[in-house]
């Protein structure tokens, strides 16, 4: 993994993504007692910045691979992503998604024409069944965030923090990005490490999920041991991949942990602040900038989606609405 292949990926996207701005509220900065900006994700294309890693991937297939089709995993916003991308590309598209993830992001995926398979998240094992569907049907495996393209497309996101964070005089700053495989804060880190040196990538990842964390803090490669019991859905991964967890412990600072009660005050915050809907794992990143991140310094915080079921939307904003 290199820039060469971030700024490949960022010249086939032009045009079919969204730059997504860089955002700032002051009454945000005064609760948190610093600046804090804000990249919203979840104003791009399928919800969540899955997109930009989706259509990287398969726009780099040899067209007669991307007719016979692509296959991928995820709990919904890669699905999301993939669907969206697969029928811009004109690639058949079949999603693996655990039976327990929002009935939002099952919709949207099948609505974008892709076929859907349902799996037990605690039982049963994504990466068998993609291999096993991935064989059977000649399809090619996109997995979420183990792929050098998908991790490539991610980074352009990172390409455009850089150039943003120039623009509005930001030399230095933590760069707080949800987590989960990492693919995200592998392809920000890196897009920085070439771009914008001063910028910090940090992992922000639920409590009790933190194996990203714990693995910067032991110098090698943890494991969550449980798969279910978090609100932040889109971000429950077992550790970071074989790919991305080398760049995270080369250019990463330490990675922060929040609790759901904390994702969710953000969800309200950047609603009532921001007029921005959040979804619980993408605003793990807001909750550390606004509640644990510490320091003086200017923060850049990144939502990472915002495809959140209406029931789980209103209870944020039931809850928190009045802070802030």
């Amino acid at each position: 993994m290199n820039i060469t292949r971030i700024e490949a990926a960022a010249t086939r996207l032009a045009g079919h993504g969204v730059v997504t701005p860089l955002l700032n509220a002051s009454l945000l900065d005064a609760l948190a007692g610093r600046r804090i900006f804000i990249k919203p994700e979840c104003l791009q294309k399928t919800g969540s910045f899955k997109y930009r890693g989706a259509r990287a991937a398969i726009s780099a297939l040899p067209p007669e691979v991307r007719q016979r089709g692509v296959i991928a995993f995820s709990s919904g916003n890669h699905a999301q992503g993939i669907a969206c991308a697969a029928r811009e590309l004109g690639a058949p598209a079949v999603i693996i998604m655990p039976e327990d993830a929002p009935a939002l992001k099952i919709a949207n995926t099948r609505a974008y024409g892709a076929e859907v398979v349902l799996y037990d998240r605690v039982t049963g094992d994504r990466d068998a069944i993609g291999a096993a569907l991935a064989e059977e049907r000649g399809l090619s495996l996109i997995k979420p965030f183990d792929n050098e393209e998908v991790i490539a497309g991610q980074g352009t996101c990172g390409l455009e923090i850089a150039g943003q964070a120039q623009a509005a005089g930001i030399e230095e700053a933590d760069v707080l990005v949800c987590c989960g495989g990492g693919g995200l804060t592998a392809g920000i880190a890196l897009a920085l490490e070439a771009h914008a040196p001063g910028l910090r990538p940090r992992p922000v990842e639920p409590e009790g999920f933190e194996d990203v964390t714990r693995s910067l803090a032991a110098g090698k490669r943890q494991r969550n041991a449980a798969m279910s019991g978090s609100i932040c859905d889109a971000i429950l991964t077992p550790e970071a991949g074989d790919l991305t967890w080398p760049v995270i412990e080369r250019l990463c600072g330490p990675g922060l942990a929040v609790s759901d009660d904390d994702a969710m005050r953000a969800m309200a915050l950047a609603f009532k602040r921001l007029k921005l809907v959040a979804e619980p794992g993408g605003a793990v990143a807001l909750a550390a900038a606004l509640f644990h991140a510490g320091g003086d310094g200017d923060v850049i915080a990144v939502i990472s989606g915002g495809n959140v079921d209406g029931a789980v939307f209103t209870q944020a904003l039931d809850r928190f609405g009045d802070l802030g």
